[in-house]
């Protein structure tokens, strides 16, 4: 009718939320949106619910507590108990033997040479690792890290010729592409460490395992030289031209020994690994135990030779030389033992705090007395 119209419901039928209609001419489904008659839809699926109880709770704390603290004291004896000793051959102390390298620069000739002596109070007795350390060097900044070029490093020739555009301003020198590119690479730590154990003023050289000090998988899979005649690197590398801060070109990096030249240089793969934290040490050689009857390293007196070419003074940096041994936890790390301990002793202080409150006041009745 006019009226039903007018009132905007037309005599076909009813209208319904799902959007059907109802009677008259509607002939559709009727929709709904009620979800299906599913446990999961209906959220009737199993489910687990935790009840804190002082009968849950304290066990808990104090198992945490006795199985962390005997842990972290494992822990920090054992790393107390790696040898270590350090030099600073920064040379910022004017009665420092290297003072007179501070203002090296990177072409400095001839180069730059300083000797430390010093005193091993304690034997080494198994392994020692020889390690360079560096501090205020930002091998973190983003621009640093991506300044490098992994499928030229990983021996493909068009790559070799043609760096990528990430190498910049590395890229190229003299309208030739550099080999290896990227601030990284241009940047490598170049300094040569030499030791001597001295005796009766008669200085012995101790022998310096220069390879096995990168991870294999980077030895023998991201790094690689480019193909070709792997005898005649200098063919290999011809066109190309080194990094602007180093001396040499890199397939003289290691010439005595052609497996660790070029690409594949373990000094140049460690230092190509970038540190996360701006004070960081590398590994540079190895010293083996030799005899199981005498230590590595006897105490006594001992000289450090330094070729003095990698500058730091410029960003207010430092150098070091760090010997170590090592445990089956790696390297001194009392850190880690200190956490363990820490952590244990809060657990086990929590749950005495709260056994005796449970036990003072757990048993009190706490419902209300309600007056007649």
């Amino acid at each position: 009718s006019a009226k039903e119209e007018a009132d905007g419901h037309p005599s076909g039928g009813v209208g319904v939320p799902g959007g059907g209609a109802v009677g008259g001419g509607g002939g559709g489904a009727v929709k709904t949106r009620k979800p299906d008659n599913t446990a999961f839809k209906q959220q009737r699926l199993p489910a687990w619910q935790p009840i804190l109880t002082a009968g849950t709770v304290l066990p808990a704390f104090f198992i945490i507590g006795l199985i962390f603290i005997p842990i972290g004291i494992g822990i920090f004896v054992t790393s107390n108990n790696i040898r270590e000793y350090e030099i600073d051959y920064t040379g910022t102390e004017p009665s420092s033997p290297c003072n007179k390298c501070l203002n090296v620069s990177w072409d400095s000739t001839p180069p730059c040479t300083c000797t430390i002596n010093f005193t091993l109070e304690h034997s080494f007795e198994s392994n020692v690792f020889m390690y360079y350390g560096l501090s205020n060097f930002y091998q973190n900044h983003r621009r640093y890290v991506k300044s490098r070029d992994d499928s030229q490093l990983n021996g493909d020739n068009s790559s070799l010729l043609n760096p990528s555009k990430e190498c910049e301003p590395y890229r190229t020198n003299e309208d030739k592409p550099i080999a290896p590119c990227g601030a990284i690479a241009n940047s490598m730590f170049n300094d040569t460490l030499k030791l001597y154990r001295i005796d009766n003023d008669t200085r012995t050289p101790i022998t310096l395992i220069k390879k096995g000090i990168a991870w294999w998988t980077d030895k023998n899979v991201k790094f690689r030289n480019p193909t070709g005649d792997g005898n005649n690197l200098t063919a290999l590398f011809q066109g190309t031209t080194k990094p602007v801060n180093w001396p040499k070109p890199v397939y003289m990096l290691d010439t005595a020994e052609p497996d660790n030249n070029g690409f594949i240089n373990e000094d140049f793969i460690v230092w190509m690994r970038t540190a996360a934290l701006p004070t960081f040490r590398k590994l540079y050689r190895l010293i083996e135990r030799k005899n199981n009857l005498q230590p590595t390293l006897q105490a006594g007196k001992y000289s450090l030779d330094i070729t003095y070419n990698y500058p730091v003074h410029s960003f207010d940096g430092r150098k070091r030389m760090i010997l170590s041994t090592i445990s089956w936890m790696g390297g001194k790390n009392p850190f880690l033992g200190i956490a363990y301990i820490t952590v244990g002793s809060i657990c086990f202080f929590l749950g005495v705090v709260l056994l005796f409150i449970h036990h003072k006041y757990g048993n009190r009745n706490t419902s209300a007395d309600i007056p007649n």
